[in-house]
């Protein structure tokens, strides 16, 4: 497989994503134990026995023991998979950091036997939108401009068109949103800083920010979120997307005018011409 191009922009600074995720702790990685519990639950509901299965992962500790004989292999911008090798891919809690999120999925797909499936969970544009709103309104009262701050995530319905794009059959995308509360904004960050996910953004301010951003920031945050207890919510939204590789076997969608019964019949109503 072709590398990427090294001098095309990247959204992300991987270097910096790296040590981020180097000074993560396991006891903070609530969102990935949540997203294990969702794929157990998606793979309970799939009739097939997986024999060849690898996941996709920064957090290999986490991940390991979830399915028996798994391989584990980190979320590379080319990831160590070869041609057909595999019955199913589990991409866990990373494609939300990837900087060509379609060439991940493509990677995924050349990865899998006819009639494999692909397993997808990752954070979603409802992702903090509540600290992304308390900080962008409090640097622009501030400094009177916008930094980026807090990556952009992708929302469902897109994520979703990424499946197609990269040749799955029957895809599926849906979300599940947790709620995490804090005392204030310092506690959060912190939170961010040990599950690893803080701002690895290659735009990113390099400089320390103002104390005034993150006082008024706090203010804005509490004044428009809190709760009755007067602690800060936070929204962190998972996203899980399904898709198989193609294969003979499997449904196909019936040709348009195909249809053998009229939908009015099948409404127990009556079918008019629509007015010109």
């Amino acid at each position: 497989m072709k590398l990427p191009d090294s001098t095309a922009p990247s959204l992300f600074d991987r270097r910096a994503l790296d040590r981020h995720r180097a000074r993560a702790r396991d006891e903070a990685l609530f969102l990935h134990h949540a997203a294990v519990d969702e794929v157990q639950d998606r793979l309970s509901m799939v009739n097939k026995t997986f024999t060849a299965p690898v996941i996709v992962t920064p957090f290999r500790q986490i991940w390991q023991n979830v399915l028996t004989n798994a391989q584990v292999i980190p979320d590379d911008e080319v990831l160590a998979l070869h041609p057909k090798a595999h019955d199913l891919v589990i991409h866990a809690m990373a494609l939300h950091w990837a900087n060509d999120p379609v060439g991940q999925l493509i990677q995924c797909h050349r990865a899998l036997r006819p009639d494999g499936l692909l397993l997808v969970v990752c954070l979603g544009g409802e992702t903090l939108h509540e600290l992304r709103a308390a900080l962008g309104q409090a640097e622009i009262e501030v400094t009177g401009g916008l930094s980026p701050r807090i990556a952009p995530m992708a929302e469902l319905r897109d994520l979703g068109g990424l499946l197609q794009r990269a040749g799955f059959a029957l895809p599926v995308a849906d979300t599940a949103r947790l709620t995490a509360e804090y005392r204030d904004l310092t506690h959060l960050m912190h939170d961010l800083r040990a599950m690893g996910e803080t701002n690895s953004l290659s735009g990113r301010v390099k400089h320390p920010t103002q104390r005034k951003i993150f006082s008024r920031a706090q203010e804005i945050y509490a004044g428009h979120f809190s709760t009755p207890s007067g602690r800060l919510p936070a929204t962190y939204e998972l996203i899980c997307l399904t898709g198989w590789s193609p294969d003979e076997s499997q449904q196909k969608p019936l040709r348009p005018g195909s249809a053998k019964a009229r939908l009015a019949d099948a409404l127990g109503t009556k079918e008019g011409k629509l007015p010109d």
